[in-house]
Formats: C-alpha cells, structure tokens, sequence
C-alpha cells in the first residue's frame, strides 16, 4: 500500500513539474512578484528583438562602446502602442512577451562560453503578426485626429495592425516622459485606444440590436417595416436621423443599411430587456475576457428598471454602452466567421539567437456569439450597408466590402466620433478576408469619414500577392515548444 501511495505521489510530482516547465513557467516569471529575478535575467542577457511578420526589425537593444545598452525603435511612433515600452514598467508586447524577451533558448554551453568571456547572451526574439504595411496605411489614415484602428484576420484572430493616436515616441520616452505624464497633458498619449479605450459605439451597436430582433422574432423580422420621417416620437421622447435625413418606408435590412435611428428606436422598444442583457452578456460585455491581447472590459447596462429613455438610447448604440476597438473588429469578424470569435493574437513565435523556434502560437476560439444563421442574415445586412448605404465609401476594385457606420455623440458641444466596423473579401479568394475596426475621435460621420479609412486599408491589403502572405514557414525546431499565447 505505502510503495502505491509513494508512486502515486511521484507519478504527482512528476506531472506537475511538465506543466509548470512547459505551461506555467513563463507566467511565474512575467509575475511583478518576481521583478528581482528579472533584474538577474537583465544582467545576464541581452534584450531580444521583437519584428513583424516579415522581420522587419520593431525593437531592438544595442551596447554602445562604454558598454551601456539602449533599447531602440526603428518604426518609432507607428507601432509604439502596439510594441510598447519597457523602462517605465512595460507595456505593449514588451510586456506581454516581457519573459522570452529576457531569457534565452541557445545551447547552454554556449551561454557558458559566452559568460566566461564577459560577453551577455543573447535573449530570444519575438516574431509578431503585425504586418508592416497595413500599419503604416492605418497610422497615416489616422494623421490629424485621436483615435484608433484594429485590422485583423476573421478566420485565425491574427492581429495585423493596431494604432492608436495620439501617440508618442518610444525612443525619446525618458525625455518625454514628465511631459506625457503630466496632470496638464489630457491627450492621454500613453494609452492603448485600441485596447484600452472605451468609446459609445454608436449605431456599429445596430449589430447587437439586429441580433436580439432575430432570435426574438424569427418569423416575424423579415416583414417589419418603418415608415421614417426623420423624427420618431416616443412618448415625451424623440429620436432623430443623422444629418435630418427621412428615410421613409424600410425595412430591417434597409433600416440597417442607412442607420435609421428612428426603425432602430422602435425595434427596441419591442425587445424583451433581460434577454437583451443576456445576449450582450453571452457575447463578451459586462466581463473581462481572456484574450490573448489584454482588452477593458466592455459595458452593456440595460434592464426592465431602465426608462423609455434609456432604451431608445441604448437601442441606437448611444446611452451608457461602452467598447474598445479591437471588441468591435472581434464583433465584425464574427459575423464574417459564421458566429465563431477568433481569440486575436499578435504574437507569431519566438526564436533563440540561433532561429530555433522556441514557441510558436496560432489560431483558437474564443466564443460563439451568434448562430450561422444569425450571422448569414447580418452579413445580408453589413452587405447592404457597403452596396448602397451609410458604408458606401468602404467600397473598392478587387474586393467585397461589408460593414457598419456609426456617429457615436459623446458630449452636445463636440462632433460625434466616427465609426465603421466590418471586412472585406478578396475577389480572387472569397475565403481570404480582413476585418477592421475604425473609430476617429470628433470625426463627425462614420460613412464620411471612417469608411474611406477602411477603404485605404482594404486597398492596401487587396494589393498583395498571395504568395507573400506567409513567414518564416520552414524554421527548425527546438526542444521547447508552446501552445498557449502570451500576448
């Protein structure tokens, strides 16, 4: 009995040094409880290189001749956000892959050479999923005005592009830094839009709204119809089309097409309130997902309690619903991916010095947020927003946009912030899709504005060759391999 009981407890033992050597190891390291461990890994290595897809170099240390070492930008401000910082604390990827970017996988003899002659080894790099071009194309659209934009692939979760401004310059940060963090300074350069911002979504909300009017009246959706003559009255309350618009007799389809506010009032206040909460819930608001890229949590805040009010508010994307960015490019490729959320993830694999692959990260779901069916009749309707409505100006040679605008008001005195979410397919390969999330800060319209954005994007992705899509396919192997992605 005792040898049984002793072998069990090896058996034990045994198994959880696997996990905590292959799974959970990077986690401990990567714990702020551990920041005097980390110093010993900094005095032992040299901070590795994190690139994009095609290797383009985004951060890199150098060792000046009094031996000091300085961590460089080469792309400065166009990826600060989405690369991060590290010296301040650390955030974007030098955050998240902080562990690999400080530890190295070459041959321990090597490392002991290496040591013995005075010289640090060299830590692991860091090959992202960001793709040089789409964010050089989102970061120039953006010029001029705050706000941010996602690009990513539907089907895989692959992270393409992220910007947010305004931003800063990461190789001039310690000489920036009192200055960007000062109480006087209300850009807030530091912050993520993208992941971090919370924006009133305006009417890309619509998506939500259509969504419950079809689970709650599956026969009955496709033969509502609105008469719309700008104004819609509701009790003491009333609800105006963008820029006075009347879009007179449409139906869901149309009423989706060209934002009517008015079609989308009413459609609300025929929505069972709990069961609203309950779909928004169901689909990532009101909690904080565990996404590979780190995101704020969104808010949906709507119950039978609230007045009529508040549901024509919140039914047009307005009221007191909050989201980032990248959750609308998720919610975007979502309906491009049958209903299925793809976890997003920016990074691609990490290589020793040596370009042994170290871990390598890809695809995984998330959540499922509506049904094929659900998502078929709102492709139907972001495909009638792109051919003749609000999102014409998404529109382009070689490609088949879909999409959704939004005018999100924030304050009465200021211009309404400009959205437009959804994607785009290639005409040479309809399976081959990118999604996008675009909001400008004080933009005015979504159609006006963020769609030609999203055209420019989709232009810029459309000119590939196909066979430039993929990296870095045929790396070696080596001992130590990863499934599970850390940022």
């Amino acid at each position: 009995m005792v040898s049984y009981v002793v072998l069990f407890l090896f058996v034990a033992m045994a198994g959880y040094m696997i996990r905590f050597v292959y799974k959970d190891a990077d986690t401990y390291k990567n714990d702020s409880r551990n920041a005097k461990r980390m110093k010993q890994m900094e005095d032992r290595f040299l901070r590795g290189d994190i690139m994009a897809a095609d290797e383009t170099v985004l951060a890199t240390t150098s060792v000046t001749e009094d031996g000091s070492e300085r961590r460089s930008y080469p792309m400065g401000e166009t990826f600060a956000h989405a690369v991060g910082y590290t010296g301040h604390g650390t955030t974007g990827i030098e955050g998240t892959a902080n562990s690999y970017l400080q530890d190295s996988h070459t041959n321990p003899a090597l490392r002991i050479v290496e040591a013995l002659r005075g010289i640090k080894s060299s830590a692991d790099s860091v090959i992202t999923t960001l793709d040089v071009g789409l964010q050089q194309t989102a970061y120039n659209a953006l010029s001029g005005h705050s706000g941010a934009i996602v690009v990513m692939e539907p089907g895989t979760g692959k992270v393409l592009a992220m910007v947010s401004r305004p931003g800063f310059d990461p190789n001039t940060l310690d000489e920036d830094w009192d200055v960007l963090t000062s109480e006087s300074n209300t850009s807030s350069n530091l912050v993520n839009r993208a992941t971090q911002g919370l924006y009133t979504p305006g009417s890309t909300f619509k998506v939500f709204t259509a969504l419950e009017f079809l689970r709650e009246y599956p026969y009955e959706y496709q033969n509502y119809t609105f008469s719309c003559d700008n104004i819609y009255e509701a009790g003491e309350y009333s609800i105006k089309c963008a820029h006075g618009v009347s879009h007179g007799n449409v139906d869901l389809s149309e009423a989706f097409a060209e934002s009517c506010n008015g079609a989308f009032a009413d459609v609300g206040q025929m929505l069972d309130f709990e069961a609203f909460y309950q779909t928004c819930e169901e689909a990532g608001f009101n909690t904080s997902l565990k996404t590979r890229v780190p995101i704020a949590k969104n808010q949906f805040v709507l119950d039978n309690n609230d007045s009529q009010w508040d549901v024509l508010q919140t039914s047009i994307g307005q009221g007191e619903t909050q989201l980032t960015p990248m959750y609308n490019a998720m919610v975007a490729s979502a309906v491009a991916n049958g209903g299925t959320v793809m976890n997003p993830y920016i990074i691609d694999r990490v290589l020793s010095k040596y370009r042994e692959k170290v871990a390598s990260f890809g695809p995984s779901s998330l959540m499922t947020i509506m049904t094929q069916e659900e998502a078929r009749v709102l492709k139907e309707y972001m495909d009638a927003c792109v051919a003749y409505g609000t999102g014409d100006d998404a529109a382009g040679e070689g490609y088949h946009a879909y999409g959704k605008t939004g005018s999100a008001q924030t304050r009465s005195d200021r211009e309404t912030n400009a959205w437009f979410i959804g994607w785009a397919e290639d005409s040479r390969d309809p399976e081959r899709k990118v999604a996008v999330s675009i909001v400008v800060e004080e933009g005015g319209s979504g159609g006006s504005v963020a769609a030609p954005i999203a055209k420019e994007i989709f232009e810029e992705w459309r000119s590939r060759d196909l066979s430039e899509e993929e990296y870095g396919s045929d790396l070696p192997e080596a001992e130590t391999s990863a499934d599970e992605v850390v940022g």
